[in-house]
C-alpha cells in the first residue's frame, strides 16, 4: 500500500506488547522531562480558570478531565495536528518518516510551528506501539491517542503515565472532525474547535462549489503496490473526504467488501475489474509508478482506465495530507488534491 498508516495499523493488532515497569520509571528525576515544545496547555482566549472538567468516553471508558492541560504529548494521526491548530504546542509528537521532511515533522506541521514562532516538540520514536518510556519521560498530564492504534494493554499502561483519550470504537477509524472536537474537549478549546471546523468546511465547500462535475460522481479510492490492490471503505476518513467534495462512493467498494479490515480490504487481480465506478482515485508515490499501473494489463482491463477517468494523488507528503485529513493538512494540500481529481472528472461528465 503506498500509504505508510494502513500498514502499520494493519500490524499493530497482531503485535505483542512487552512488559514496562512504569512504576520503577516513575521514581526518576523531574529533569529528566526533555519535552523542547512550549507546552502551552491551553489556547490563548481561555486562562487556566475557566476550565470546565470533562469526561470523554472512548472505546476503553472514559477519561476525566479536570484541570487545563499543561504538557500535552500526541500519539498517532491528526491530534497533534489538532492541537497545533487551536494553539496548544505539543511537549511530543510522532516522528514521521513517511511524507515527513528530514527533521521528522510532516511538511504543515514545519510551518504551522514556524508561523506561531514555537520550538519543535521532542519527537517520540515510531513504532507499532507508544514508546512508553520517551513519553514518561515527557512527563505529560493529558495523552492524546484518540486516532491511534493502540490496545487496551497499551491504554493501559499510558493512563498510568496521564489520562489518555484513546478513538471512540475501533483503532484508526475516528473521523477526521471528530479528532478535532475531541482534541477541542480536552483542551478546554471546544468553540475555537468549533470555529476551525467551520473555517475548514467554508474552504471545502467553496472547492466543491467551484468544481460541479464532481457532484453525483462515484468514486472509489484505491492504493496499488506490487503486493496487492487496496481499497478503501467509507470507515476511512479519507473517504469521507471525497464527499465533502460533493462525490458518492461508489456502489461496488461496498459490494465487494472483504470485511479483512474496518477501513480497507485487498482484491486479487482477477477481481479488481469489478471495481466499478466513475472516477478510481489511485494514491501513487511517484509519477513512475502511475504509468507502470497504467501500462499493466492487470489494471488497464479495469472500466476507468479504459475510459481514462482515473485520478492520480502522485507524492508521499500529498497522500499524507488526506490519509487521513487532518486540522493542518487538509488545507495545505487542498489545491492540489481537488486540481488531480479535475481531469477524470470532466472525462466522465
Amino acid at each position: 500500500m503506498s500509504s505508510r498508516r494502513p500498514l502499520s495499523r494493519a500490524a499493530t493488532a497482531a503485535v505483542l506488547l512487552l512488559a514496562l515497569p512504569l512504576a520503577a520509571c516513575g521514581s526518576e528525576d523531574d529533569s529528566a522531562a526533555e519535552g523542547s515544545g512550549s507546552g502551552s496547555g491551553g489556547g490563548s482566549s481561555e486562562s487556566a480558570e475557566a476550565f470546565e472538567p470533562v469526561t470523554i468516553e472512548h472505546a476503553f471508558g472514559e477519561t476525566e478531565i479536570d484541570e487545563r492541560p499543561q504538557r500535552v504529548v500526541t500519539w498517532g494521526w491528526g491530534s497533534t495536528d489538532a492541537a497545533i491548530a487551536l494553539g496548544v504546542i505539543p511537549v511530543a509528537v510522532p516522528k514521521n518518516s513517511y511524507g515527513a521532511e528530514e527533521s521528522g515533522l510532516m511538511p504543515w506541521q514545519a510551518e504551522a510551528l514556524e508561523a506561531a514562532g514555537a520550538e519543535t516538540p521532542t519527537l517520540l520514536t515510531e513504532g507499532t506501539e507508544p514508546p512508553f518510556e520517551e513519553i514518561l519521560k515527557a512527563q505529560p498530564d493529558l495523552i492524546l491517542a484518540n486516532y491511534s492504534g493502540i490496545t487496551e494493554a497499551d491504554y493501559t499502561k499510558l493512563a498510568q503515565i496521564a489520562d489518555t483519550v484513546a478513538y471512540p470504537d475501533q483503532p484508526w477509524t475516528t473521523p477526521w472532525r471528530d479528532v478535532i472536537t475531541t482534541v477541542g474537549e480536552a483542551l478546554g478549546e471546544t468553540e475555537q474547535a468549533d470555529q476551525l471546523l467551520s473555517d475548514i468546511d467554508e474552504q471545502v465547500a467553496a472547492k466543491a462549489e467551484e468544481h460541479p462535475e464532481f457532484a453525483g460522481k462515484t468514486i472509489a479510492a484505491v492504493a496499488n503496490d506490487p503486493t496487492a490492490f487496496y481499497v478503501y471503505t467509507p470507515a476511512d476518513p479519507r473517504v469521507e473526504y471525497l464527499e465533502d467534495l460533493g462525490f458518492e462512493i461508489a456502489p461496488s467498494v461496498a459490494e465487494l467488501d472483504t470485511k479483512e479490515s474496518t477501513f480497507y480490504y485487498t482484491l486479487s487481480p482477477e477481481e479488481v475489474d469489478k471495481l466499478d465506478s466513475d472516477i478510481l482515485l489511485s494514491y501513487v508515490s511517484t509519477q513512475e509508478r502511475a504509468d507502470e499501473i497504467a501500462a499493466d494489463p492487470t489494471y488497464n482491463v479495469m472500466p476507468q482506465y479504459q475510459a481514462d477517468t482515473v485520478a492520480s494523488v502522485v507524492g508521499d507528503s500529498y497522500i499524507s495530507s488526506v490519509s487521513p485529513p487532518t486540522a493542518l493538512s487538509l488545507t495545505w494540500g487542498l489545491d492540489y488534491f481537488v486540481d488531480s481529481l479535475v481531469p477524470a472528472a470532466q472525462a466522465a461528465s
